[in-house]
């Protein structure tokens, strides 16, 4: 199999391309090559301006009170990754993502905060660039349909980040799915090496479950997904896990299913389309979107070379 890419911090972040590519696995990782250091020490680092600390709270506030049903849910945060060659075939290289605990309210308020470029520290380190932002971990999928075709969706106008916008189907690895609510849970077990493992099988189900969520069909279509790398948005420094993902349906019976989808409210309508199609829609994805068609086309290129 084709080696993984060596280089992790492969900067794109051009104005039409604005993202960055923090890891790229063009030949893809299974799960048992991608392990978890779940960790507080890679949380947020509260950012030493009292003012901009006291910001979080005070934006939180504010969009609460125009939407009450927001919800201040517990998500893992990204806090860099390392990357390890085997000896030679692609099936003994192994990434290793770090992990910690952060929370929507803190990604409101850091991330979507009007200020967030205060809270960057100048620095060619990505960990510590993005030190005092909340950088919740999102995942999204580069699905391959039987009749080879890729599945985008249109965003519907009442989500909180770029409505209308094409995205990959996608959301987030969830740390209640593991029964993770805080360090000190973790800490009153026994065996860490057993909570890595958790996580690190969330990172493979969870992209599963929106997928099926998301676009309606059924997780027996779907085969095992791979990891094909990560990339982050230079606006508002959020971070993706993106993966591929192939389905035994053809796109015309996906179309029916997505009618029927349980989180089809997320978005407005799904796309099926060609590689040709899929670059031409990428003008108007969000920058870590991009970034995951930045990854597949790696991917594509790799499978031509092999």
């Amino acid at each position: 199999m084709e080696k993984a890419a060596d280089s992790a911090s492969a900067n794109v972040g051009d104005p039409c391309h604005p993202f960055k590519l923090l890891l790229s696995c063009p030949a893809g990782l299974s799960q048992s090559q991608v392990s978890v250091v779940f960790d507080e020490a890679y949380d947020r680092i509260p950012h030493p301006d009292t003012n901009l600390e006291n910001s979080i709270s005070e934006i939180w506030d504010q969009r609460f009170q125009k939407n009450k049903s927001l919800f201040n849910g517990h998500k893992f945060r990204y806090g860099g990754c390392f990357f390890l060659h085997g000896g030679g075939a692609n099936q003994d290289s192994h990434v290793c993502l770090q992990l910690g605990l952060t929370d929507y309210r803190t990604f409101v308020g850091t991330n979507l905060n009007p200020l967030w470029e205060k809270f960057l520290v100048p620095s060619e380190d990505d960990s510590i660039c993005c030190q005092h932002t909340s950088s919740p971990l999102g995942n999204g999928a580069i699905v391959e349909t039987s009749d080879q075709k890729i599945i985008v969706l249109r965003r519907s106008s009442n989500v909180g980040e770029f409505p209308r916008s094409f995205v990959f189907p996608g959301g987030h690895p969830e740390p209640q799915e593991v029964g993770i609510t805080s360090h000190q849970y973790v800490k009153d077990l026994t065996g860490s090496e057993l909570i890595n493992q958790k996580v690190s099988q969330e990172m493979f189900d969870s992209i599963i479950r929106e997928v099926v969520e998301e676009i309606g069909v059924p997780a027996a279509s779907l085969c095992s997904p791979v990891f094909i790398g990560l990339s982050r948005r230079e606006l508002n420094v959020r971070p993706a896990a993106f993966f591929f993902i192939k389905c035994s349906l053809e796109s015309k019976e996906i179309q029916q299913l997505y009618l029927s989808a349980q989180d089809g409210y997320e978005s407005t309508q799904l796309y099926a389309v060609s590689m040709i199609d899929l670059e031409n829609m990428t003008s108007n994805m969000p920058g870590c979107h991009q970034g995951g068609f930045a990854l597949y086309k790696l991917m594509v290129e790799a499978l031509k070379i092999t």
